[in-house]
């Protein structure tokens, strides 16, 4: 998980995958819930955002499928929910057709860092949905 975060957030260059230049500590642990991955993140930033402010990036972004619009990217990637106890695999992991993110439980920390929930499908985002997505980025980028 800590090296594929650098990977999926670094750029695309001549000689491949430019590692982001960020550092992620990470503990992945298995549990018992038919579908989704949850994962409590606490990120420090240089400029410490507020909770309203990272909110509304989180909610506002778009990448490259939603300007496309493929035809399997989600309208809105990140969902951001203010339910105390959302995001919740079994209510969110099916977002916008199990295409999308759910944010939740957007906090400042004690250390001044920020706290978040995201929960997304594992098969749906993470696996199948994520693979015909990337192939419909290719194809419309006339890389294949």
């Amino acid at each position: 998980m800590e090296r594929e975060t650098t990977k999926f957030l670094g750029t695309l260059g001549p000689e491949g995958v430019q590692l982001a230049n960020i550092g992620v500590s990470a503990t992945c642990v298995r549990v018992a819930v038919s579908d989704g991955h949850t994962c409590a993140v606490h990120a420090e930033f240089e400029r410490k955002p507020t909770p309203e402010e990272a909110a509304r990036v989180l909610a506002e972004w778009r990448g490259v499928p939603q300007k496309l619009k493929l035809p399997s990217a989600p309208e809105r990637p990140v969902h951001v929910r203010s339910e105390p106890d959302r995001p919740q695999p079994r209510k969110d992991a099916g977002t916008e057709r199990g295409m999308a993110a759910t944010v939740g439980r957007l906090r400042k920390g004690n250390l001044g860092e920020l706290r978040w929930v995201v929960c997304a499908s594992n098969t749906i985002r993470g696996a199948a949905g994520s693979n015909v997505l990337g192939a419909e980025l290719f194809v419309a980028e006339k890389r294949i």
